[in-house]
């Protein structure tokens, strides 16, 4: 009788222990499930984070060199008013004035549609062969009162082209920089966020373009 109970108490206490190693079993696995699961889910959040500091980053940057390229051609439309102004200080021949004014206008188009930096600087040059062509057909020019505000403003505008174009280059620079890095360069899209061209250094560059005065 006593073995019969020793034993049926040894057969509960086994069972007990069995159901609670289960249950402990159970526990564990599903805490390890959520633990996996909330791993795979920070990890997410930590990457979704990443890309949208990214993404806007990215965009702010994209923004920016939109604004240089803006001043690059608000100093090259400034640098094409002044050719209207140059032929306006003196009473010339109408055929001269006229090939003048056109090539100048056809310039303020190419500078409103210029999409690279080789665009507006071959814009650049045509208004420079205006500005000369109007020294050339008007060599009374240099003789009107107006002429050397006209100069002054002409080296002006210069200068500010120069310093529009240095700020753009640091725009891209900077934009480049940040859509090329290892992680950039793997989520950005290329078409929404291009490569951009900086203008390009050349002999004599750091020079204002000549123009015959």
């Amino acid at each position: 009788m006593f073995l019969k109970k020793a034993n049926k108490v040894n057969f509960s206490y086994s069972l007990i222990t069995d159901q609670f190693y289960s249950y402990l079993y159970v526990k564990i696995n599903n805490m390890k499930k959520g633990l996996i699961i909330g791993g795979i889910l920070f990890l997410a959040l930590i990457i979704f984070m990443m890309y949208r500091s990214t993404y806007n980053t990215a965009i702010t940057l994209q923004e920016n060199v939109n604004e240089k390229w803006g001043d690059v051609g608000a100093t090259y439309q400034r640098r094409a008013d002044l050719v209207p102004q140059l032929v306006a200080t003196v009473k010339g021949a109408a055929a001269n004035e006229r090939g003048i004014l056109t090539q100048v206008t056809e310039a303020r188009a190419g500078i409103v549609n210029a999409k690279t930096p080789e665009d507006m600087e071959l814009m650049g040059k045509k208004i420079n062969t205006a500005i000369n062509l109007a020294f050339e057909a008007y060599p009374q020019i240099r003789s009107t009162q107006n002429f050397s505000d006209l100069q002054t403003q002409l080296e002006g505008t210069e200068n500010r082209i120069a310093v529009a174009r240095k700020n753009y280059n640091e725009a891209v620079r900077e934009y480049n920089s940040h859509i090329r890095g290892f992680f950039n360069g793997m989520v950005l899209n290329k078409e929404t966020f291009p490569k951009k061209e900086p203008f390009k250094e050349s002999a004599g560059s750091e020079n204002a373009p000549k123009v015959e005065f």
